[in-house]
This record gives structure tokens, C-alpha cells and sequence, in this order.
């Protein structure tokens, strides 16, 4: 892992009674040991992964409050079916309007983040988000848990954007990349905290038990608020560029026409007038699709056009926590860097092209051969997933107008919203009605869009680049 820095400590600070003994080892150790660089052990690397203050209350956060996210994940749409009663075309409405809510929520929250305190907002959010979760015990009906899931939906996503403009304002470079990287590894691994103890609801079977974990799940994203409030006020917005005042003939300020002055001059850091970070926005969110095609293609390909068992759907999602967890943080390393970010997309592109294939060649396999033939696509399908995330992640950043981190990075997380909205619908129109066809022009959808990506990195370096003509 990339150690992040701070002027006081530097990357790998060591105690003064350990410098004592570093001296005269080395005095007492070969000439070719002297020369090697000394390695840290692996607790060392852990701390120093996260000495940044900022980025250790953002892990200490996410540790607890992912946990609640986790019991969510795993009990909702059974809750809502077996206890709520209700069909499944209502528990496919209600996540859709959460979906959808997102979409708005994530602008938002991007757009608040540069106007107010992005801390209060962050804290507001999440406890709105966590008053929700509690919220979904007592739905009792469609109303009432459309209501809810709208809410959930609708904080949750506008804390994400809140909490994206933090990292850019907080980090700079590679730093902001290997944030990003840590908090998808320990959100993925509280999830699946959260995951095991959903299970006790779906053990028990009772109404009781489902809502209590339920609020449990809420109680925790409260907990959170706790660290969070840590957050030091140099994560908020800087203020904003304001226009030279404008005089009247007289010499006195104009204030009307100053205030109008530096709108324009806000509008000129508008995310929306800016096409290239437009188009990478939508490259993205097309590649993020990939999520829908993990938790709802996977499984029903496996369990309807398969003779693979269906555990094998448990063996891959824990297969993808395991190559998420352990590679997200080294492979994120240096996509801060345009041409990088851009290949390790390309690279993406590739891999989850070929998922797909692979996993439609596994139709019509003997058992033994189609779960070999799974699991490679799965292997193939988690590693594109974590080189799109880290050159997202760069490429976001990088691009982004830093005078508008917070609308620019609300930009970029709606598109990943739309992305999960339209996921359901693409997966029925393509591996649900044509199958094995299906996955093709998923491949060949997916591989565009990642392409897409890496044309516009390898280009904008270029312009980066580029001498400045006088």
C-alpha cells in the first residue's frame, strides 16, 4: 500500500528509541544489507496506509457504519417479500425509485458540498440515512416503503458525492486515488461483516428478528456519526472565485452587478460546460453497469441456463470481497497519473469483454466443467472491476475543475447512479431474452465504453502535455 504523507510525520515517521537500534545494526550488518532498503512489516504498511488524520476518521467511519449497509443488503428484499408481503414487481418498484432518487440526490449533494459546510452536510446525511434504515422496521406497506426507500436512496447517495468532494479536497495526487482504494477495501470488508449478521435474520425467519437488525443496520450508520464529527474543517469548501467589483461612475461598489459577475464566474467552472468530463461520466457509468450484471445476471445465468449449483453464486461473491479486498489498494497505485488511469481502463475493458464470453460459454457444460469455467469468468470479471474503479477514480479527480471538487464529483457519482438504475433493464434485454447472444452485446458494451474511457485519458495527457504555444 501507498503510505499517505503529512508535512509533520512524511511517510513512514519511526520512533526515536528505534533509531538507536537501526544505527548500530547496521554498523554490525554486511555491506549488501546496508545497502538494501529496509522493508516494513505488514502492521507498519497498515498504519501508515492510513496516518493521514483525515483519511483514519473516513476508515474508522466506514468500518462501523458499513456494518448497518451490509444487514441491509443482505435482509431488505426478503424482508420486504416474506414479511411485508409484497410482490415482487413492488420490491422492483421501490428499489427503482431509490435508484432514481440517487440520480438527484448525487447532484445535490455535489452541489451543497461547494456552497456550506461539506462536514455538517456529511453528517447530516448519514444520520438521515441511518433515521431511514430504522424507518424500513416499521414500513408495514407499498406506501410506506416506497417512502422510505426513497429516503434511504436519496441521503444516501447525496452523502456519497459529499464524501467524494472531502477526498478531492483533502488529498491531492496519488493520495486521493489510494483513499478512495482503502475506503472501497474496508467498505467491502464491513459489508461483509454486516452480511453474516443479516444471516441470523434469514436463520430465525421472524418478522422480529428481520426488523430488529433492521435497526441495528440504522443504529450503526449513527454510530458512525460519532468519528465522523472529527472531520477537521479544511474538508470544507474554500470560498468561492468571486469576480473583480464592479464600479458605478461614481466610484461605489455595484453589489447587484458584482453578485451577477461572480455567478458567471461559477457557471465557468460548471461541470456542465465542460464535454470531456461529460463524456467521461457517461464512459462510466456505462462500464458500472457491471454491478447489475454481478448481482443479478451472474446468479440467474447460473441458477436458470447452467448445470453449475447454485451456491456457486455465494462462491462468487465471496470470490470478488476476496480480489476486491487484497488488490484494490496496490492496483489503484499511480492512476493519478493520466496515461496510467487510462491503460489500467483499457486493461478493463478487455478483461470484462472476456468475462462475459466466458460466462456465456458456460451454458450447456457438464457441472464440473461449468463452475471451472465460472470461476475464471468471475476472477476475470472482479479484476475489471477493480482496474475500472481505480482509473475512474484518477480520472474523476484529475479532470475535475478543483474551484468545483464538490459539483464536479456529484457529476461524476450520478452517472454511476444512473448507471445502477439502468442496469435491471439492460440485463432483462439482453442475457434474459437473447442468452448466450446476450452476453455478447453485453461484451461488446462493455468493451467500448472502457475504451471510451482510456481515449479520453490518452487524450487529455496529451493536451497535459502539449507545449503552450506563445
Amino acid at each position: 500500500m501507498t503510505p499517505s504523507t503529512t508535512p509533520e510525520t512524511g511517510p513512514n515517521p519511526v520512533p526515536p528509541h528505534a533509531a538507536d537500534g537501526a544505527e548500530a545494526a547496521a554498523e554490525t550488518s554486511p555491506p549488501e544489507a546496508r545497502d538494501a532498503p529496509p522493508r516494513a512489516g505488514l502492521v507498519a504498511r497498515l498504519t501508515a496506509s492510513v496516518a493521514d488524520p483525515v483519511l483514519r476518521i473516513l476508515v474508522l467511519a466506514t468500518l462501523v457504519g458499513r456494518v448497518g449497509r451490509g444487514v441491509f443488503l443482505t435482509v431488505t428484499v426478503l424482508y420486504f417479500t416474506l414479511i411485508v408481503g409484497l410482490p415482487a414487481y413492488e420490491v422492483a418498484i421501490v428499489l427503482a425509485a431509490a435508484s432514481g432518487v440517487g440520480v438527484v440526490a448525487s447532484l445535490a449533494g455535489g452541489w451543497l458540498a461547494d456552497r456550506t459546510s461539506a462536514r455538517r452536510l456529511l453528517l447530516l446525511f448519514t444520520a438521515l440515512e441511518g433515521v431511514g434504515l430504522v424507518g424500513y422496521a416499521f414500513a408495514g406497506d407499498f406506501v410506506s416503503a416506497l417512502v422510505v426507500g426513497m429516503a434511504v436512496g436519496g441521503f444516501g447517495q447525496a452523502a456519497n458525492a459529499t464524501r467524494m468532494a472531502i477526498i478531492a479536497r483533502a488529498f491531492d495526487g496519488e493520495a486521493r486515488v489510494h483513499a478512495r482504494a482503502v475506503l472501497r477495501t474496508v467498505t467491502n470488508l464491513a459489508i461483509a461483516a454486516g452480511g453474516g449478521i443479516g444471516a441470523i435474520a434469514l436463520a430465525l425467519g421472524t418478522g422480529e428478528a428481520y426488523r430488529a437488525l433492521l435497526v441495528f443496520a440504522g443504529l450503526a450508520y449513527l454510530a458512525g456519526l460519532v468519528v465522523l464529527a472529527r472531520l477537521p474543517r479544511t474538508v470544507d469548501a474554500p470560498g468561492h472565485p468571486a469576480a473583480e467589483p464592479v464600479l458605478t461612475a461614481t466610484g461605489s461598489t455595484d453589489a447587484l452587478a458584482t453578485r451577477r459577475a461572480t455567478r458567471r464566474a461559477l457557471r465557468a467552472h460548471s461541470p456542465w460546460r465542460d464535454p470531456r468530463y461529460l463524456l467521461l461520466t457517461l464512459c462510466s457509468a456505462i462500464f458500472g453497469m457491471q454491478f447489475g450484471v454481478g448481482e443479478l445476471a451472474v446468479p440467474l445465468w447460473i441458477a436458470q441456463d447452467t448445470a453449475a449449483p447454485e451456491v456457486l453464486v455465494a462462491a462468487v461473491l465471496i470470490l470478488n470481497t476476496i480480489v476486491v479486498v487484497c488488490f484494490q489498494v496496490p492496483l489503484s497505485r499511480g492512476t493519478h497519473d493520466l496515461r496510467r488511469a487510462g491503460r489500467v481502463s483499457a486493461v478493463a475493458a478487455w478483461l470484462m469483454a472476456a468475462a462475459c464470453l466466458i460466462y456465456a460459454a458456460a451454458a450447456g457444460l457438464p457441472s464440473w466443467f461449468a463452475i471451472a469455467v465460472i470461476v475464471t469468468a468471475a476472477l476475470a470479471h472482479a479484476f475489471a472491476e477493480v482496474l475500472s474503479q481505480a482509473g475512474g477514480w484518477g480520472l474523476s479527480f484529475e479532470l475535475a475543475d478543483p474551484v468545483r471538487a464538490g459539483t464536479y464529483q456529484g457529476v461524476f457519482s450520478m452517472g454511476y447512479s444512473v448507471g445502477a438504475m439502468a442496469a435491471p433493464l439492460v440485463v432483462a434485454s439482453t442475457t434474459e431474452a437473447l442468452g448466450v447472444g446476450g452476453w455478447g452485446i453485453l461484451a461488446t458494451v462493455f468493451l467500448a465504453s472502457g475504451l471510451g474511457t482510456w481515449a479520453i485519458a490518452r487524450r487529455a495527457a496529451r493536451t497535459e502535455a502539449a507545449p503552450v504555444s506563445r
